[in-house]
């Protein structure tokens, strides 16, 4: 089947698209797109690899599911286009960043600009109904999208994957930590924010491994 993806993801990723549970995976979103509004639209599902080419990829978030709110998910875990008001996680992830490394307030939720720079915006599902979370989990995207976190682990170093809440934690089993950077934490979400997430500094930690090992930090600043 054609996916329409970044090339060098596609030759990464190719034996992932031929499996049977991905065209299983497919027609299920052929008949769910007839019969129910998917989020994001189409042409969006794999934004996070048309961003951030596999050979670009040096920081790993990973999200759960898209936003099922109308206009809300355009691809990218936890971000949201500009126009969007800003969702309670992602303004907490925002509040943890001026408060570590001092970025200027921002008026808008798009973390496009960290995709550009390498920052893998994953989520482990992506696709979902309109106003229904949790509704395309267990379909088939989780092993497509473990097996991307594994290639990257596999084929790449000095990755710094940032691994928040319980769900991105177990994700923690795919990744060879002595060729990468895993740091944990609390969701950011407003249940769970205040037990260890602000004040994590994830994102000066991220910048800092990323120096020492003579790669180019994350401009976090979104504006």
């Amino acid at each position: 089947m054609d996916v329409k993806i970044e090339a060098s993801w596609k030759k990464e990723l190719i034996s992932e698209f031929e499996k049977s549970s991905f065209i299983q995976l497919r027609d299920f979103l052929i008949k769910e797109k007839k019969d129910h509004t998917v989020y994001p639209a189409g042409n969006l599902i794999f934004e996070a690899f048309n961003r951030t080419p596999f050979n670009k990829v040096k920081v790993i978030i990973i999200g759960q599911d898209p936003y099922h709110g109308t206009g809300q998910a355009h691809g990218l875990c936890f971000s949201v286009p500009k126009g969007i008001k800003t969702p309670p996680s992602l303004r907490n992830i925002l509040k943890e960043i001026q408060a570590d490394i001092g970025a200027q307030e921002v008026t808008h939720g798009d973390l496009s600009n960290w995709a550009e720079q390498g920052v893998l915006l994953l989520n482990a599902t992506l696709s979902v109904r309109a106003h229904e979370a949790a509704s395309h989990q267990k379909r088939g995207w989780e092993e497509f999208t473990d097996a991307t976190i594994k290639r990257i682990s596999d084929k790449k170093k000095n990755c710094v994957f940032l691994l928040w809440g319980n769900f991105a934690q177990k994700k923690a089993d795919l990744i060879d930590s002595s060729k990468h950077c895993i740091l944990k934490s609390v969701h950011p979400s407003p249940l769970s924010a205040h037990r260890g997430f602000f004040g994590s500094k994830h994102f000066s930690k991220t910048n800092n491994y990323l120096i020492e090992k003579g790669l180019e930090p994350i401009n976090w600043d979104i504006n």
